[in-house]
């Protein structure tokens, strides 16, 4: 089931930078929190995977309760984890983006914020594969636009560091390379990798605040039009204001938690 595109409030810049506003229904969080986000911040499609590894090993017993212990997701998933869930699904189903590893994979300690875009994957453009990174903000702020925007870990800066600096792009695609190999999205590494090579530019960078409260453009239009200056080569910049019911950012954690048994399994 894809997440609703969402109720266009505003839209802001032209190609190749552009800003949008969308309003997402009670009902439409409802669903989302219900399926595809709830299955993408709780990993349904690892857990899946690893179930299948384990039951080819016919001949071996696994203590059910130290799988379950070990493998189930603990504890109720951070507000901010679950607005990123939000961001890779609305990109996933509207974007044509596939983001293949969580970053949940990549934790030593559950809960954990890593370094390095939220969201790296490929995307479809032209008629083939090229890379995309994402980087998300959750924020029950009410100012316009969040506080989270500004500051060396903001969404302005970190947008700035993916659009001006090769090197922080280059870390990215080695991430993602080391995951590749023997996976079903291979093929699409592969063609993102060519056009890479030939143009570090060739990518599609997104920026994406959750918010809660009534939509308005102050949050994206300082940022489209500083990111529209100089914007390199065949880059993309796409930022996107993702407005869910006032006041439910606190309780996302929550209603992701008491869903998880409803999860893929």
């Amino acid at each position: 089931m894809a997440l609703a595109v969402g109720n266009l409030q505003y839209s802001l810049g032209r190609a190749p930078v552009t800003g949008e506003g969308r309003l997402l229904s009670a009902a439409d969080l409802d669903a989302a929190l219900d399926g595809p986000v709830r299955d993408a911040v709780l990993d349904s499609a690892g857990e899946q995977g690893f179930t299948n590894f384990l039951e080819g090993f016919s001949e071996t017993e696994f203590d059910q309760t130290g799988l379950e212990r070990v493998f189930s997701a603990q504890g109720e998933p951070e507000s901010w984890r679950v607005g990123e869930g939000v961001a890779e699904v609305y990109l996933s189903d509207h974007y044509s983006c596939h983001f293949p590893w969580p970053d949940s994979r990549d934790e030593r300690r559950s809960g954990s914020s890593l370094p390095g875009a939220d969201l790296v994957g490929v995307c479809s453009h032209a008629a083939s594969d090229r890379f995309a990174f994402g980087e998300v903000k959750t924020s029950q702020d009410r100012n316009y636009p969040p506080g989270v925007v500004y500051g060396r870990g903001g969404l302005k800066q970190q947008i700035e560091d993916l659009k001006q600096d090769v090197s922080v792009r280059d870390d990215l695609v080695r991430y993602l390379a080391h995951r590749a190999p023997r996976t079903p999205w291979a093929a699409r590494f592969v063609a993102a990798f060519v056009r890479y090579c030939a143009d570090s530019t060739d990518v599609s960078v997104f920026g994406v605040l959750v918010r809660d409260v009534v939509p308005d453009q102050d949050d994206l239009r300082a940022r489209v039009t500083g990111l529209a200056s100089n914007c390199p080569g065949r880059m993309t910049l796409s930022l996107l204001a993702l407005y869910i019911p006032a006041g439910s950012i606190q309780g996302l954690g929550q209603r992701v938690a008491d869903n998880r048994h409803g999860g893929t399994t």
